[in-house]
């Protein structure tokens, strides 16, 4: 027996009017408006904020009604559906009437339902059968409640739907108390992201002064310091905490000594003990006073000694570079991708990258994992594409003794153990076979992993971040890849702008690849004129920032651009029209002669390996071998 709902029934009945005059007709199967491709990711990122905040209770609301023919909707203030999370089973049901992300909810668009009510009344509401305005809809039972922000102002909604014979009244208090969270959710954000602005402007004017500052308590406790002092001395901010301000600087006892005496370093010597040696550094200090006139905290301002100054950048020389400030290109497409990744770092959702082969997946996963608090923690990464059917599910889940043929004596870990606290980056996800997609949505949701061979759970607490080179919703499409799994991986997508689409970052990336080709192969730069710049940055790239790395490649390993009156050829697989002849820019007539040349100079560096001289090359083995079999190069008479 459904329990009376009589103060709703107002409500629905002003809502139905609304319908009416509206024009919505009740035989209608899909809203009026759907979203789709760059209109719904743009529509995404705008409400990203709210899709972060609403996530992890979403997740919880599934994770509590499983198998109970309920699933969860998230919508924005207008009513277009933002996530969709429920049991595979049901979620066929909804998606068949088109309620999925990018559809409006709104009353307008489908009718009388609970998120269109929540929505035009503000208040939380339940809607069962006939009660929905359009007839497809009288299967569902619908609870939802409007989800506000600290003004007040109703920015989205949160719903739950399921088949109406499953109705009662504790779904919508689930529904209210989802939303009360959110909401403080919201507001905490809010006030962090205040925080954080207030504390980045601060790093921001100390980190833009020429001096190493470091602020430190009498006791000796470091409490900041910025990143020019982060440069002169090689060390990271965590390792600089760890080391103290008495490993960094012997003189500290003497200088605190000082300071509570009155005296002030100014321009004094003083040796630092930077990563790999002892260097004089110029000193002043600056007390700090407390209420009752004693000094609290001392601020260090250490000037470069010139000879100090280059040993600390040869020490920072050596620093890995997959960090956000390291991506090159000014462009909005990449400094939009840039910005989502460095927002939603710190999340423990999952991420879905998206872009074509070469766009830098991995750099972008690796640069996520370094702004994250798992920084400190393994980063693990699995190439699904990479390894055979066979063996990919004891890569990522590991396997026991005995458990099959060729098992190693004890067992062996998968990745998501070795993972553990950390990281673990999926690439070419599209490529995972479809029955081990299943067992990856069980570690998603529950955290446990099983060996292979084993009956034991094992508890894991992994951040996955996912990519792939294929569009997943035709995948999921043509049955090659699960929907619930989609839906689980794609809760934060990243999509990365293929080259094509930046021609302007193109003589950034030149000048940067020039040089880092230069020095790996100990030959000078190559000079490139603006016309042949012109002429690059106009390509297709069809293999994105890896064959334009390949490209600068292969001028600097020819010796460049020929002399006057011929220009070096250009790409093989760049789509261009022909330059007229003798135009600057235009195509040189041997680039076959100039592949050869290079695919035999690069297996002969790397010793016939094959595989190292196709990770060299950035192509793929197949492709090389196909190169070596075209050109007929012999590699037992070039190892000779």
């Amino acid at each position: 027996m459904v329990p009376d709902r009589g103060g709703d029934r107002a409500v629905i009945e002003r809502s139905r009017q609304r319908s009416a005059g509206c024009g919505v007709e009740p035989d209608r199967l899909y809203p009026r408006r759907i979203l789709e491709g760059a209109a719904l990711a743009e529509r995404l990122a705008q409400r990203r904020d709210l899709v972060v905040a609403a996530e992890p209770y979403l997740a919880r609301l599934h994770s509590f009604l499983r198998g109970s023919a309920f699933f969860a909707l998230l919508t924005d203030g207008e009513g277009c559906i933002l996530s969709v999370l429920g049991d595979e089973t049901i979620l066929e049901e909804a998606f068949s009437l088109r309620m999925v992300p990018g559809a409006f909810m709104d009353e307008a668009s489908i009718g009388t339902n609970a998120m269109g009510i929540a929505l035009a009344e503000g208040q939380s509401v339940q809607v069962s059968g006939s009660e929905h305005f359009v007839t497809a809809y009288h299967r569902w039972s619908c609870s939802a409640a409007p989800i506000k922000d600290a003004q007040g102002t109703i920015i989205g909604s949160l719903d739950l739907s399921g088949r109406r014979d499953a109705m009662h009244l504790h779904t919508l208090g689930m529904v209210v108390a989802a939303v009360g969270a959110i909401e403080n959710t919201l507001v905490l954000n809010a006030r962090n992201e205040a925080l954080l602005e207030q504390r980045r402007f601060t790093e921001t004017l100390l980190d833009s002064i020429k001096e190493g500052i470091i602020s430190v308590r009498l006791e000796g406790d470091i409490l900041s310091v910025n990143a020019q002092a982060l440069d002169m001395f090689g060390y990271s901010r965590d390792e600089l905490l760890g080391l103290g301000i008495e490993g960094l600087l012997p003189c500290w006892r003497d200088l605190r000594a000082a300071c509570l005496e009155g005296r002030e370093y100014a321009n004094e010597d003083a040796a630092v003990t930077v990563r790999t040696n002892r260097l004089y550094f110029n000193l002043g200090t600056y007390p700090i006073q407390g209420s009752g006139g004693r000094p609290e905290a001392i601020i260090l301002l250490f000037k470069d000694v010139k000879k100090g100054r280059k040993h600390a950048n040869e020490i920072m020389g050596r620093r890995a570079l997959y960090t956000f400030d390291k991506i090159i290109g000014t462009s909005p497409a990449i400094r939009a991708a840039i910005d989502f990744s460095k927002k939603v770092a710190d999340s423990r959702s999952t991420i879905l990258i998206s872009g074509e082969s070469g766009t830098g997946k991995e750099i972008f996963a690796q640069a996520i994992q370094n702004a994250s608090p798992r920084r400190d923690e393994a980063f693990v990464v699995l190439n699904c594409g990479a390894i055979s059917p066979t063996l990919i599910e004891s890569e990522l889940f590991g396997y026991t003794e005995g458990a099959f043929t060729g098992a190693k004596r004890g067992g062996h870990p998968g990745k998501f153990e070795i993972a553990d606290k950390g990281t673990i980056f999926l690439d070419e996800i599209g490529e995972m076979p479809l029955e081990m997609q299943i067992r990856l949505l069980r570690v998603i949701e529950e955290g446990t992993v099983m060996r292979v061979g084993d009956s034991r759970e094992i508890p894991v607490d992994v951040r996955v971040i996912a990519a792939t080179n294929k569009e997943l919703s035709i995948e999921v499409q043509a049955g090659r890849f699960r929907m619930d799994l989609f839906y689980r991986l794609n809760v934060l997508p990243i999509r990365l702008p293929p080259l094509r689409e930046r021609p302007d970052d193109i003589p950034l990336l030149v000048e940067y690849y020039m040089r880092k080709a230069s020095r790996k192969l100990n030959k000078k730069p190559v000079e490139i004129p603006p016309g042949y710049l012109d002429r690059l940055s106009n390509l297709e790239w069809p293999g994105n920032i890896r064959e334009l790395e390949n490209h600068i490649e292969f001028l600097i390993m020819s010796e460049g651009l020929p002399s006057e009156g011929r220009r070096a050829a250009l790409p093989e697989s760049a789509v261009l029209a022909p330059a007229a002849p003798g135009a600057p820019g235009a195509v040189g007539p041997s680039l076959d002669a100039a592949e050869q040349t290079l695919v035999r100079a690069t297996l002969l560096e790397c010793g016939n390996n094959v595989t190292k001289a196709a990770r060299h090359l950035g192509i793929g083995r197949n492709t090389l071998y196909r190169k070596i079999q075209r050109y007929q190069i012999d590699c037992s008479i070039m190892g000779q």
